[in-house]
């Protein structure tokens, strides 16, 4: 082998590692496995909530637009947080705080997400593009610089986080119905117990980078009233469940499912709100990664 054939071949192999830096990179930028939660989401809320035969057009519309606009509010949150998310060991490696990826290209990229996202979702309908624009503005101007001033800023950020449910309820069904406005009630109440878990595990780096959205409490511990509010809004879920079985959109198995579900979800968010400690946290956390899904899976289910 020659010097030239060589040097081809070490040129090769640094493009191809910074290819593969490249796409690693976006999809840090889009918090790619946050994104596809959020159209798993929005798909199984359009199945749901589907009156008719699905029509395909409006599925890939669906999808694609939500993971655009989605992935656009995840990239101008970076931009915004950039300086802070450099501060912090979880979100340091992100392109904008390691410096591996400049505003601008960010910024441009986040515009031709959004342009793209929001013009599909319109293709569907005027309401799936409203609430589309009004998630992504919500998160990215709203709730990420509330973040740093006041814990009302996880209300806040509540709403856009629900809506990815509505949006896909109402793609299947043409309007706002009373099961769109239910499941949007049921993915937001579950983020609290969701976020406040986190939070709490969270807490040191998140005082660290000036966020201040977690209120303090003693002992270097986050105030205690974040566990009531876990185990409030977790409480709340326990009748709301039954709404799409009262609406005659599920039967039993989804109201005794979800009641089942919720429950266990309670006792967990009672459990971190009496103990308040790690091991609590976790279980509760990782417990919420998987009662959306599940509890939208049997709404599916019981459907069919």
């Amino acid at each position: 082998m020659n010097e030239q054939s060589i040097q081809t071949k070490a040129n090769s192999g640094i493009w191809r590692a910074g290819a593969r830096q490249k796409l690693k990179d976006y999809q840090l930028l889009v918090k790619l496995r946050l994104t596809l939660t959020v159209v798993f989401s929005s798909w199984m809320a359009y199945l749901i909530g589907l009156q008719g035969a699905i029509d395909w057009a409006v599925v890939g519309a669906l999808l694609l637009g939500g993971f655009l606009v989605t992935g656009a509010a995840n990239a101008l949150n970076q931009v915004l947080e950039r300086e802070y998310d450099s501060q912090m060991k979880r979100t340091a490696d992100r392109p904008l705080a390691a410096g591996r990826m400049q505003i601008s290209e960010a910024v441009l990229a986040a515009g031709l997400m959004a342009l793209a996202g929001i013009t599909l979702l319109a293709y569907i309908n005027p309401w799936t593009a409203f609430f589309g624009t009004l998630a992504m503005v919500m998160y990215a101007f709203l709730y990420t610089p509330l973040k740093r001033m006041t814990p009302g800023a996880v209300m806040i950020g509540a709403i856009p986080g629900a809506l990815p449910t509505l949006i896909g309820c109402v793609a299947g069904q043409g309007q706002v119905t009373y099961l769109a406005l239910a499941l949007f009630g049921i993915q937001f109440l579950w983020q609290f117990p969701h976020f406040w878990s986190i939070g709490f595990l969270g807490y040191a780096d998140y005082r660290k980078a000036g966020y201040h959205f977690i209120p303090p409490g003693k002992d270097g511990l986050p105030a205690r009233s974040i566990g009531l509010q876990a185990l409030l809004h977790a409480a709340f879920l326990l009748p709301l469940v039954f709404v799409p079985y009262y609406l005659g959109t599920a039967g039993w198995l989804s109201a005794l499912g979800g009641m089942a579900l919720s429950l266990g979800y309670a006792l967990l968010s009672w459990n971190f709100y009496r103990r308040f400690d790690r091991k609590a946290a976790l279980q509760l956390m990782f417990y919420s990664f998987f009662y959306l899904p599940l509890t939208l899976l049997i709404l599916f289910i019981d459907k069919l």
